[in-house]
């Protein structure tokens, strides 16, 4: 029973150690006055300056937000189609069609990288903006995809039919019923899919052009040369966004569960 009941302990005191402790050093650290990450010198501000001064790092963090916004505006029109079609005409082929779509959160993203890059180099597309909007909605319209299904799974179908017995047209019902209950999963597939868009590396290296730089790239190769604070004082940066992204997904997915 003793050792029952200290296992949950054990299980904190090793996702701390090995996840939050290494965050925490990186946020402390951030605000360090010396040049050099491992030696604390005083609390100070100008790593955070530099970084806000950094036009190189403005173009990247511009180019990361444009292109994740194209992503989820492209995987939400896909995604949410595909899943309003697959709920609305059931076919025996719905598991391949399912399986199929969530494919590429299953393959791993450096062959996704190369399959990508072989792809745009056949069709002789120029690598650029182009080319990461279109491998980045491949990995986001699975989010949108998996979070409107389950929603529509769990919709009351008698509500739908009863505003069609009423005189409704197909036009009506969607815009009046079944899309202001699906948009709380839709918002949340959102949120996903901008998160892992505005992070990923891997893909984005290989399907990037010499003239696009995204954040993640561009903090990938400034770390060739060794961490800076100024890369510390960006991580935290990235950190607060992605909390604020999840916390609003969290509050979403909440008022689904209340109006439900």
């Amino acid at each position: 029973m003793k050792m029952k009941s200290k296992a949950p302990w054990i299980y904190v005191a090793a996702i701390t150690v090995i996840t939050y402790i290494p965050i925490v050093l990186t946020v402390i650290y951030s605000f360090n006055e010396s040049k050099i990450t491992s030696v604390w010198e005083g609390f100070s501000l100008k790593w955070y300056d530099e970084l806000f001064r950094d036009n190189d790092m403005a173009e990247a963090l511009l180019n990361s937000i444009v292109l994740a916004g194209l992503s989820c505006l492209s995987a939400v029109v896909i995604g949410t189609t595909g899943a309003i079609g697959m709920q609305r005409k059931p076919s025996r082929f719905n598991g391949v069609v399912s399986y199929i779509s969530l494919m590429p959160l299953m393959i791993p993203e450096i062959i996704l990288g190369m399959v990508f890059l072989a792809a745009f180099s056949f069709m002789q597309l120029p690598f650029g903006m182009l080319t990461l909007v279109i491998a980045h909605t491949a990995f986001c319209v699975p989010y949108v995809f998996m979070t409107v299904r389950a929603r529509l799974a769990g919709m009351d179908k008698s509500i739908e039919e009863a505003a069609r017995d009423l005189g409704a047209s197909g036009v009506q019902v969607f815009f009046d019923i079944t899309l202001p209950a699906i948009l709380p999963a839709i918002w949340s597939g959102v949120l996903l899919s901008f998160a892992m868009s505005f992070d990923d590396v891997v893909i984005s290296i290989f399907v990037t052009g010499a003239k696009v730089n995204t954040l993640p790239i561009k903090i990938y190769t400034r770390m060739k040369t060794g961490v800076t604070p100024e890369i510390n004082a960006l991580a935290t940066v990235m950190l607060a966004v992605t909390i604020v992204i999840l916390l609003l997904g969290n509050l979403l997915g909440r008022q689904r569960t209340y109006t439900e």
